[in-house]
């Protein structure tokens, strides 16, 4: 089945497009701070959602992969006459955009890798397993009304609340499903590239907040230390989605890297 997609903008002829592929909850809606900005800067952009999530229903296969997802975003490309792009992917996004960058690089013109890691550490298994424990014991309401926890400073989240419940009320509403979601997890805490970070050619932004809580900075260092161009951008505050809460700095750093490549 042919995945929702969007395209936004015209971009410069023969340059490559903005590609954007979010994290866990798989939406293009994540990025709607920074479409506008992208587009106003001369960007084609490309957003999708994922496979099993949003406007791209599916039942996810078992052993459904990193792997799978990157093919996935092959598929898009395929869809809107994207030949190269600029991958932009937050987490789970970000370790679509290493795969396609190991399996096609051909068709990566550079990565912007958010708060992303190369390999499983203990304290984002122990976040995903009180995550995964509370979503069988509880069900998806309680599942979705912790997922700010773990994307949002406190202070941010305190000073947004009307706009952090309805996400919420909307990520209950499009609720993928436990299988989906469970899927999903699996997926992205399989994942291991870690040795082979050196083989990844494309040049790379690596950006990070320090206070995220569900993925020590540190390994976003890592990722920044083991690719062979790479650049660390590494935020005091913003938690995990410091796209979202600190738009202005990451657009800014973002459109500066990209700019770059251009």
């Amino acid at each position: 089945m042919a995945l929702y997609h969007e395209v936004h903008g015209e971009g410069r002829p023969g340059a490559p497009s903005v590609l954007l592929s979010s994290g866990l909850g798989g939406s293009a809606g994540f990025w709607k701070p920074q479409i506008p900005a992208l587009v106003e800067a001369g960007w084609r952009v490309v957003a999708y959602d994922q496979r099993g999530t949003g406007r791209s229903p599916a039942e996810l296969p078992a052993g459904y992969s990193i792997a799978d997802m990157a093919r996935d975003v092959a598929e898009v490309m395929d869809a809107t006459g994207t030949k190269r792009c600029h991958l932009v992917g937050h987490a789970l996004g970000g370790l679509v955009g290493l795969q396609l960058a190991l399996d096609a690089p051909a068709r990566v013109a550079s990565l912007v890798l958010v708060n992303a890691w190369s390999r499983p550490n203990p304290h984002s298994a122990r976040c995903f397993d009180a995550r995964l424990s509370l979503l069988g014991a509880c069900g998806p309401r309680a599942y979705v009304e912790a997922q700010p926890i773990f994307l949002y400073p406190a202070d941010w989240a305190a000073a947004h609340a009307a706009e952090v419940q309805a996400e919420v009320d909307h990520a209950f509403a499009h609720f993928p499903g436990e299988a989906n979601m469970r899927a999903r997890i699996g997926a992205l805490r399989a994942f291991d590239v870690d040795a082979r970070l050196h083989e990844i050619a494309a040049p790379t932004l690596v950006a990070c907040a320090q206070d995220d809580v569900l993925v020590p900075w540190t390994m976003s260092q890592r990722l920044a230390e083991g690719l062979p161009h790479a650049l660390l951008d590494r935020s005091p505050h913003g938690g995990h989605a410091h796209s979202v809460t600190d738009p202005a700095g990451f657009n800014a750093a973002l459109i500066g890297f990209l700019s770059r490549q251009d």
